[in-house]
């Protein structure tokens, strides 16, 4: 089915609207930047972290998450997402995929490595996009033996 230059456009933005929400994640929760982190979600939102963390619903639930359980586990973490997959099903509604590394220290002075994916739903509501539910995949929790990260001297 063709699409209007219009609708094209529509779809243009909107993906880069969605890549906005991946990346804001990462930087909200990185720089512990609560706004930011807290502007991707709808309030009705799920996000299921799974083992170790746990699930999470609305922005009650989500920021228990953040401040009481992800942020005092992890003194500092660095995210990096890519791949991100989008699949429209219609114009308000859109599903996506990526992956995500993150490295960082946790609250018990250990470097960690995190491998995971992320499946997302994003839903536009009164013309603004956001994610309406994020299942995360863990494919790896791993302490990195003999590592330090520490600020260059």
């Amino acid at each position: 089915m063709s699409m209007s230059t219009e609708e094209r456009i529509d779809q243009l933005e909107s993906r880069f609207a969605m890549l906005d929400l991946v990346s804001d994640y990462c930087l909200g929760f990185d720089k512990r930047d609560f706004d930011r982190f807290m502007n991707i979600w709808w309030p009705d939102a799920t996000w299921e972290i799974g083992p170790p963390f746990g699930n999470f619903d609305g922005h009650e639930g989500i920021t228990h998450a953040v401040k009481d359980v992800l942020w005092p586990a992890w003194k500092q973490a660095t995210h990096y997402t890519t791949n991100l997959r989008v699949e429209f099903k219609d114009r308000d509604h859109a599903d996506g995929v990526c992956d995500v590394d993150c490295i960082g220290t946790t609250s018990d002075g250990l470097a960690r490595t995190v491998g995971a994916t992320y499946t997302d739903r994003f839903e536009r509501r009164n013309g603004v996009w956001k994610i309406v539910y994020r299942h995360v995949k863990m494919h790896h929790f791993s302490e990195l033996v003999g590592v330090t990260l520490a600020p260059p001297q």
